[in-house]
């Protein structure tokens, strides 16, 4: 059977002059700028072009016409023919500047600097209202995973119950690489700086900030609730002891850095970045080396898992050109949940029940643990399983200190 086309009437007639064309002015042509500019060459229909790059070193060589390269910002700020900024630099600093005064111009931003947004979301939000443009972001949370946009746009916060996952690449790289390979941490770090997975300097990500980062954005989107990163608690990968891994072996787990929402049973929301157990049959368990994976449970729609690359030019050029091709159609985070509905609010009366291996028992405050349910002492390590309040861990320092090592049971937050 063939349809024939003219047998359809539509009510209606598709006005295409709402369609903006895009001038654009890129910050930063690193491995995902020159991922940008590619990928923009290949997709005409978006009518989108880059007028001109702002760099910081002009000597370096590029592959394409240096007529396109300045080292002065203002050169695309103040340009009035350029009616949007893509932000691609790793300065958080710089990148507020130059986001703050686009938006201040009239032009239409989209950042992959997700330090720098979640420091600033209260004053972005509000210089959005104000000068009345959009700034978008999706690249900076998961890159090729449109999380941002669903839960932006197709959750209602009093249905979702819960946000977990994993999402930086570079610690998921190397807990792979600890667990599957049998790498020592330093190895499997060295592997994935020489993959170009983690930077010289890797704190941002063992140390957990990149998913923390991530999360307040989560947080924003999912239940409306503007939180700063140095609200929450974050512990990295960084601490992990030899015995953890023997550990988690034992009892069929792998250890994954794993970023948390989840909606307590008075409304509130516990919100956290800690490593975490996690086996079979738990959907992040087999998200393996640099990918990603997301899990949203609703009321309605039960458990609904977003998988694909976290990092890297292409996956992440991909949620920009998602962005560009939004704002032709005037397209803006409303904030709803932030500013149409009661916002939720984060709770900090909440009972983890975790892991924690120590080198010393003088490391442990004898009020840790408000339960013991399991502990061993060796020679090397100690360990001890429990409960621990989440409203001590955030106003004490004993398990950031070097040999502690804090990791979450599989059961995670106790009734």
């Amino acid at each position: 059977m063939s349809l024939n086309p003219t047998a359809f009437h539509f009510p209606f007639t598709f006005n295409m002059s709402y369609q903006k064309t895009l001038n654009i002015g890129l910050f930063g042509y690193g491995v995902v700028g020159s991922a940008v500019y590619e990928v923009l060459n290949h997709t005409p229909s978006l009518q989108a072009s880059i007028s001109k790059i702002c760099i910081k070193n002009p000597d370096k060589p590029r592959n394409i016409d240096e007529a396109f390269f300045t080292v002065d910002k203002w050169q695309l700020i103040d340009n009035e023919e350029i009616n949007v900024i893509v932000e691609m630099t790793d300065d958080a600093v710089a990148a507020i500047e130059i986001v703050r005064e686009s938006l201040m111009r009239g032009k239409a931003v989209i950042t992959a600097n997700k330090k720098m947004v979640a420091e600033h979301l209260a004053e972005l939000v509000e210089l959005q209202r104000k000068y009345n443009v959009p700034l978008l972001y999706e690249s900076a949370c998961c890159a090729s995973i449109p999380v941002i946009r669903n839960l932006e746009e197709y959750y209602d916060n009093d249905l979702l119950h819960g946000v977990e996952g994993i999402i930086n690449g570079s610690t998921n790289f190397i807990l792979t690489k600890l667990f599957e390979e049998k790498l020592s941490y330093p190895d499997a770090l060295a592997e994935a700086q020489r993959l170009g997975f983690a930077e010289s300097d890797p704190s941002l990500d063992v140390e957990g900030h990149d998913a923390l980062n991530k999360l307040c954005l989560l947080l924003a989107h999912a239940y409306g609730i503007l939180a700063h990163p140095s609200s929450l608690l974050c512990h990295g990968i960084h601490r992990l002891n030899p015995i953890d891994s023997e550990v988690a072996a034992a009892q069929g787990a792998q250890i994954k850095l794993v970023a948390r929402a989840m909606k307590q049973a008075n409304g509130q929301i516990a919100a956290f970045v800690l490593p975490q157990f996690v086996k079979p049959p738990h959907l992040l368990h087999n998200v393996r080396n640099e990918y990603n994976g997301v899990v949203l449970t609703s009321a309605l729609a039960d458990e609904q898992f977003f998988y694909g690359k976290g990092a890297g030019g292409f996956p992440t050029a991909s949620a920009i050109l998602a962005d560009l091709s939004a704002l032709r159609y005037d397209y803006r985070y409303e904030y709803k949940k932030m500013l149409l509905q009661e916002p939720s609010v984060l709770c900090e009366d909440v009972k983890l029940n975790v892991y924690v291996s120590f080198q010393d028992w003088q490391m442990l405050p004898v009020d840790a643990f408000e339960e013991i349910h399991e502990y061993y002492s060796g020679r090397k390590f100690h360990y001890r399983k429990g409960i621990v309040s989440l409203r001590k861990l955030l106003s004490s320092d004993w398990w950031k200190k070097e040999g502690v090592s804090l990791v979450l049971m599989e059961t995670g937050i106790s009734e």
